[in-house]
């Protein structure tokens, strides 16, 4: 069943067997502007020079919010949106994910940065054969990724402790030059990455301290309650 959305917004376009006429099917990843996303939220949510050049992090306008003050909800809602943007998911998807992390054993704001953490496309962006989480869900949804030697076109996929990700032939090329424009970039503890061979295997599960981005996750849990 494909969702609809009206016409006029963006999307690909899906035929509808209901009434026989092509409509727009809604996309469940953000497609506008991205730099836009770090100015909205004031942090960089990618690592590229674009996100992270102080003047892009400036408010938006010529002279940017002056003495704006966030009042309670307003942090919590700031620090919620700054984690779905760095891991490009959407709000109904991210509140589904929280509430999964709630009902789990232990501390609710480190299993949910787990859950997030092993993601398919996030993965391969940890690999650091893609520049960013958007490039990475591409390369996920266009079937270039295996799974323990099998295609996982899934960007939400949450992989497993001993799975083992791969590139097929076609893409290892460009992945190959990536890797040499992200020079300096480390791959995280829980990930033992062969670059020879472009595959990872999910060594252990991620911890907090092994995430490169500051968020307050108790703030987001709250904002849910």
């Amino acid at each position: 069943m494909v969702a609809l959305e009206p016409e006029g917004t963006a999307g690909n376009l899906k035929f509808c067997p209901a009434d026989g006429r092509k409509r727009k099917a809604i996309m469940a990843t953000y497609t506008g502007p991205k730099v836009r996303l770090s100015r909205r939220v004031g942090v960089p949510i990618s690592d590229t020079p674009k996100h992270t050049s102080k003047r892009m992090l400036n408010a938006p306008g010529m002279h940017g919010h002056r003495g704006r003050r966030l009042r309670d909800y307003g942090i919590r809602l700031q620090e919620k949106q700054k984690l779905r943007y760095h891991y490009n998911i959407l709000e109904k998807q991210f509140r589904r994910t929280v509430d999964e992390a709630k009902r789990r054993p232990g501390n609710s704001g480190d299993i949910l940065m787990q859950l997030l953490e092993l993601r398919l496309d996030n993965v391969v962006r940890r690999m650091g054969v893609v520049r960013t989480i958007w490039a990475s869900r591409q390369m996920v949804n266009h079937g270039h990724i295996l799974v323990n030697g099998k295609k996982v076109d899934i960007p939400s996929y949450r992989v497993k402790v001993g799975d083992v990700i791969s590139l097929k032939d076609g893409i290892q090329k460009l992945a190959r030059e990536n890797m040499e424009s992200l020079g300096g970039h480390e791959v995280p503890g829980w990930i033992s990455f062969n670059p020879s061979e472009l595959n990872s295997t999910i060594s252990s599960l991620p911890t907090s301290d092994q995430i490169p981005f500051d968020v307050n996750t108790n703030l987001i849990i709250e904002f849910y309650r």
